[in-house]
């Protein structure tokens, strides 16, 4: 094991002793990365590790979401590591990026993690995306400029987001541990 993959290893189990119905998938995390060095490279083919956010209002009662533009769905801001093995840098750097946002800050440790295909496009093969997700709250200022990775963003409710059958299950599942926490 690389001693640089230690402080995912930590924070991986911080997040395993908090929410002990997924240890199943905390499981899963951690032998993909110590099975795989190069596994927060793009490069690495087989899959590689993402940061994303959990992006609330200053009062946390609303979530900010992105209608990406290549999988025409809503989500909620992250992207690759690129070689970054601090995932909370890169879904704060992704947050800023893909939100234009200011004043945001991270809250906490990991608050939720989520593995999902990719499917084939172009040039590259299909593969796994092992998304390691933070909060990051914004400062009183929550305007947001769309960049060219999305068709539009929305500040919605959490309350909406936890039942809305039309979104992305791993984003209800947040909703619902947001609302719980509070």
């Amino acid at each position: 094991m690389q001693q640089s993959a230690i402080p995912m290893i930590d924070a991986l189990g911080s997040y395993r002793d908090q929410w002990h119905g997924e240890m199943a998938a905390v499981a899963q995390f951690l032998a993909f990365l110590q099975d795989h060095p190069d596994a927060f490279e793009r490069s690495h083919a087989v899959g590689h590790f993402t940061g994303s956010c959990w992006l609330v209002s200053a009062d946390g009662a609303r979530v900010l979401l992105l209608h990406h533009r290549k999988l025409d769905r809503w989500l909620q801001p992250g992207g690759h590591a690129d070689g970054d093995r601090d995932l909370a840098r890169v879904a704060m750097r992704e947050a800023q990026e893909e939100t234009g946002v200011t004043g945001l800050r991270v809250e906490g440790g990991i608050f939720d993690i989520d593995r999902h295909r990719i499917p084939a496009r172009g040039n590259e093969p299909e593969h796994w995306h092992y998304d390691v997700r933070y909060v990051i709250r914004a400062a009183e200022d929550e305007r947001f400029r769309i960049n060219p990775e999305s068709h539009a963003l929305a500040w919605r409710p959490v309350t909406e987001v936890a039942d809305d059958a039309s979104l992305d299950m791993s984003l209800r599942r947040m909703a619902r541990k947001w609302l719980a926490m509070r």
